[in-house]
């Protein structure tokens, strides 16, 4: 059972008035909110190139999102639902009218509709996964949010990117492991399937940028949040372990309601359009590997840097350098490359146990009683002597030497890890702020909520005459 989790620092989600969009507007979304990334990164070339995302799935670990409305209905495919098995994923959860399953959807795959909100990969299809989460209507107290069941499926259904806009604060235990057993091996798994995980780096850049997983795990791609002027958000969480930093301040996105658009901050939109970004790489170069399409993108980075800087990872995400920027195929991937250590010890560790065993060696064969008895009874000769003698030693020394292994086996035993002791910080983050032990997993830290949850403020203020329904600052 996973450990309580909590909403990181505020941001603010509005709910936007929907308007027309005008002709002179460059990017699309509404015009007190456009979708600047569109400019920087000059997105109708790419998709004028053919690079639409076509091809590629990306599987979205959420609330679900509502299918039904106009702009996604086509883009939404049908998959799971892990709080209610009746449902296929294609209905949101989430209370709050926001629905953030669907607007992390409309980031990536929505086509031209309510306030002119387009998805950067309009030619994706998004494979929503329903986990409960807190603020959902299916939301168990002390119950299971099935992330590493979620992640499994999602590589078992062909997804090629797997993007968890989530997370939760693991506290810093000396000695725990930052990425729980379970979560590690399904994100393994998922790698090894082919797909590229994605997840957020947390909004608690102003208040101590605990650590979070599933973004902290190896293997993962970790997202922070720039602005329009690639400047790292203040929110933004700052982590040793950051991989990249992409568009996450002032995003308009669709609600799960219909004909409802909001503008909101945080890692969860900068993860959405990070998954996006990918599917249009990979749409463009189809043939090539996950592994191959992540080392383009982090290849092509702005601000780019051969270490991770805690604010920006390393670099900013640039999706037209990506795309059209002469990459090698063998260009270094630093993400991947941290997880090969773990996968190459996991994999040794299969093949020595699939080993059979060896035979038990033969034992010697016992002396002859003549050997060392004189045919005279009641006599002892010098051999008998010399074989009692050789025998007691022998005696001797294998108890001392049981005794020895008794205390050396009590010891192992007592300093042996109910884990499996791999540490991952210590392969993947040398710097990163927790204990690389292999411990227990650590205890969730305080908070008023418990279950994951999605990185924005789901406090909902009351309604003004010209904002049906907010979300804003605690």
């Amino acid at each position: 059972m996973r450990r309580a989790r909590f909403v990181a620092a505020g941001v603010t989600a509005l709910l936007l008035l929907v308007v027309p969009v005008t002709s002179a507007q460059a990017a699309p979304g509404p015009p007190d909110a456009p979708q600047w990334w569109f400019d920087s990164w000059k997105v109708p070339t790419l998709w004028a190139d053919g690079a639409r995302g076509q091809g590629i799935t990306i599987a979205e670990v959420d609330t679900g999102v509502n299918a039904s409305l106009p702009e996604l209905a086509a883009n939404v495919l049908p998959g799971k639902d892990f709080g209610n098995p009746a449902l296929d994923g294609r209905t949101d959860h989430e209370v709050a009218q926001f629905g953030h399953g669907t607007a992390m959807a409309s980031l990536m795959v929505a086509q031209p509709g309510t306030a002119g909100i387009t998805g950067l990969a309009p030619d994706a299809k998004v494979l929503p996964i329903a986990v409960p989460l807190t603020g959902t209507d299916d939301a168990v107290d002390g119950g299971s949010d099935h992330i590493n069941d979620a992640i499994r499926y999602a590589a078992d259904a062909g997804a090629k990117i797997i993007s968890l806009s989530l997370g939760g604060s693991r506290t810093e235990t000396p000695g725990a492991m930052p990425c729980p057993q379970g979560e590690q091996d399904a994100i393994t798994y998922a790698i090894g399937k082919g797909a590229i995980v994605v997840a957020a780096s947390g909004n608690s850049g102003q208040v101590g940028s605990p650590v979070e997983d599933p973004a902290v795990c190896l293997g993962v791609v970790s997202v922070g949040a720039v602005d329009s002027q690639n400047r790292v958000a203040a929110f933004s969480s700052r982590h040793p372990f950051l991989t990249v930093t992409a568009p996450g301040v002032k995003i308009p996105t669709l609600s799960r309601m219909p004909g409802v658009a909001y503008k909101g901050d945080g890692t969860s939109q900068a993860t959405a359009l990070t998954s996006a970004a990918l599917a249009v790489v990979w749409s463009k170069y189809p043939t090539l590997t996950g592994r191959q399409v992540l080392a383009r993108l982090l290849a092509t980075l702005d601000r780019s840097s051969t270490t991770r800087d805690p604010a920006y990872g390393f670099g900013i995400i640039n999706l037209q350098k990506a795309v059209r920027t002469a990459v090698p195929t063998t260009a270094p991937n630093p993400v991947y490359a941290a997880l090969d250590p773990f996968v190459a010890r996991q994999a040794a560790a299969a093949k020595s146990a699939a080993l059979p065993s060896a035979p038990p060696a033969a034992a010697a064969p016992l002396p002859a009683v003549g050997a060392l008895v004189d045919p005279a009874p009641g006599s002892l000769t010098g051999r008998v002597m010399t074989g009692i003698l050789v025998a007691l030693g022998g005696l001797l020394a294998f108890l001392v030497l049981s005794a020895i292994g008794f205390l050396r086996w009590r010891h192992r035993r007592r300093s042996r890890q109910p884990v499996a002791a791999i540490p991952y910080a210590a392969l993947a983050y040398p710097a990163a702020p927790v204990g690389r032990n292999g411990r227990p997993e650590p205890t969730a830290a305080t908070s008023e909520e418990s279950g994951v949850v999605w990185h924005d403020v789901t406090d909902i203020v009351p309604a003004s005459p010209f904002h049906r329904g907010n979300l804003s600052r605690p």
